[in-house]
């Protein structure tokens, strides 16, 4: 893979990567949600699945990522990748690592919620290149190269200005664990009496993207794992946003819980949520 690395000034100074790489990516995801939308409220009995007490997973899950692994290991079959289903797949180049969640929402998928979408990150040398959520039903296109403004639908997207704790709006969601759970109402408990309102979309995909985009001022997930939620990093880091761990360290691909937000009122979100 040939890289064009240049230096801009956005919200700091980034690299990017080419536009061949991204649109591929893009083709992709495309893809894979077309045919998500084409079994979409059509999902029987025998399609769906327990990973765990809390956790389903569907047909179209394994269909989807399918669909994005064979693109991948054909364009790039030296890269390793790390997908939801079928785990971390080696490669002869570990600089270069995948991060796929092939369907992002997957309760969603399966009560009928159009909150759902393909999410897909690329990582060199542990530094997220670019990445994108497609949001095939609602017809919703996040994507981010490093060094570049977050863009909706192809337009240039910006956290919100909103500085006061009372009048945001705060997303969270949680990992698979008993425990993540536990966590999660501790933190939705104190966000729901603190802003205007807090809400779980089930999507985090999504709950990146609306924070990027100023819909909301905050996601909040403690237990998240990387393919879920890389691309968002990006999105709302390039969108002019902070992120970070709960305990207000910036966060890396090693870190076990996340905050994003506006970066306005970040700090008061990390008092708030503290010992949680």
């Amino acid at each position: 893979m040939e890289h064009e690395w240049i230096i801009r000034v956005e919200c700091q100074e980034r690299r990017w990567i080419n536009m061949k790489d991204l649109e591929f990516v893009k083709k992709i995801a495309i893809d894979a949600g077309g045919h998500l939308l084409k079994r979409f409220n059509h999902l029987t009995f025998k399609d769906i699945s327990f990973k765990d007490r809390y956790e389903i997973v569907t047909k179209l899950d394994f269909e989807s990522e399918k669909i994005i692994l064979k693109a991948i290991q054909k364009e790039y079959p030296n890269h390793e990748i790390l997908s939801e289903e079928a785990g971390r797949i080696k490669g002869k180049n570990s600089d270069y690592l995948w991060l796929i969640d092939p369907l992002d929402g997957t309760t969603n998928y399966k009560i009928g919620s159009p909150l759902f979408a393909v999410l897909i990150a690329l990582v060199y040398k542990n530094e997220i290149q670019f990445g994108l959520a497609y949001a095939p039903a609602l017809g919703e296109f996040y994507e981010v190269e490093l060094g570049k403004a977050t863009k909706f639908n192809n337009r240039k997207i910006h956290v919100s200005k909103t500085d006061k704790i009372n009048e945001s709006i705060n997303l969270y969601c949680h990992g698979s664990t008993k425990k993540d759970i536990e966590r999660a109402i501790g933190v939705y408990s104190k966000l729901k009496l603190s802003g205007r309102d807090s809400r779980q979309l089930g999507c985090a995909a999504l709950e990146f993207g609306f924070v990027a985009a100023g819909r909301a001022e905050s996601i909040l997930i403690p237990g998240a794992h990387p393919w879920d939620v890389a691309a968002g990093v990006l999105m709302v880091r390039e969108a002019c946003g902070r992120v970070t761990d709960f305990e207000g360290k910036e966060w890396n691909l090693d870190s076990k819980d996340i905050l994003a937000s506006n970066g306005k009122i970040h700090n008061e979100l990390l008092k708030i949520i503290k010992g949680v």
